[in-house]
């Protein structure tokens, strides 16, 4: 019986082999605030992160964490998805996999690996200035075979190598890839839509586009809405937080009516007002990058 018993335990210490899985889950509070995990293979937001400090394990879809790949935590988004995530600090730009839940901090959108960090030449890894783009065909194209998905898959055209444009970029000075090599370049989109192009590998390539930095503003975001009349009932709601209705033309259609507290020009300016407007009773109060 001893024997028995002893054969189901791990005595080395290590990570069991992972076993990933599609999950969405269930609604979970972290931080006094409710979180509702969904679908969203459109999410676009901005915001702060930082760099993961969980120890050795699994990940909320079953994948074994590692520090060294390029990967990420997210409160609500489906797991896996794949998502671009921009350093607006400075431009620069990885794909990475989401496959974790996190951050706890209700003053960042999104928590990453240090590898990710590196790679995003993050100046202050505890909280620096993002854009979170959910890559929508490749993360229908990862969760399709995946035990637990019901999501159905796009048949998308490729577009031709020719008509594409792409710039490498060497890692940060003194970082090197995982295991010692210099990340690869990046490659133009291949030109045949065969199944090996579809595939999305489950370790993330380390490919850095280089754009405009666009570092912004802070201010904290208390509610969207898709009508002028609601967000200017919120923003009276919570007049004396300095609440303001505004409006972006590049917002989707249900999300075009935004009611917000600042710009701050310091982030401990930014997380004080959002500890405000959460204890004021706006449970969807975030951070985001004007």
């Amino acid at each position: 019986m001893a024997a028995l018993s002893l054969a189901g335990c791990n005595l080395s210490g290590r990570t069991p082999p992972g076993a990933p899985h599609y999950v969405v889950g269930v609604p979970y509070q972290t931080g006094g605030v409710w979180r509702y995990p969904l679908e969203d293979f459109a999410y676009d937001d901005t915001g702060l992160a930082s760099v993961a400090t969980r120890g050795p394990g699994r990940t909320a879809d079953g994948e074994v964490f590692d520090q060294t790949a390029l990967a990420a935590g997210h409160r609500t988004l489906q797991l896996p998805a794949i998502a671009r995530i921009t350093n607006l600090e400075n431009g620069r730009s990885v794909v990475v996999r989401v496959n974790d839940r996190g951050p706890a901090d209700p003053a960042r959108v999104v928590e990453v690996t240090r590898r990710t960090a590196q790679l995003l030449a993050a100046v202050n890894p505890a909280a620096f200035r993002v854009r979170v783009q959910v890559l929508a065909d490749e993360s229908r194209q990862v969760a399709a075979g995946m035990p637990g998905a019901t999501v159905p898959l796009l048949k998308v055209a490729i577009a031709p190598a020719g008509g594409v444009q792409s710039e490498s970029l060497a890692p940060p000075p003194g970082v090197a890839s995982g295991r010692g090599q210099t990340a690869p370049a990046a490659r133009a989109v291949a030109s045949s839509a065969g199944p090996a192009a579809a595939a999305v590998p489950l370790r993330m390539p380390e490919i850095i586009n280089q754009g405009a930095p666009h570092p912004g503003m802070l201010a904290v975001d208390l509610a969207d809405f898709g009508a002028p009349g609601s967000a200017i009932m919120m923003a009276g709601r919570f007049g004396q937080l300095g609440a303001r209705a505004t409006t972006s033309y590049d917002a989707p259609r249900d999300r075009a009516y935004m009611v917000r507290t600042g710009p701050f020009t310091t982030l401990p300016q930014a997380e004080a007002a959002l500890r405000r407007a959460l204890a004021a009773g706006a449970a969807d109060a975030r951070i985001v990058v004007e």
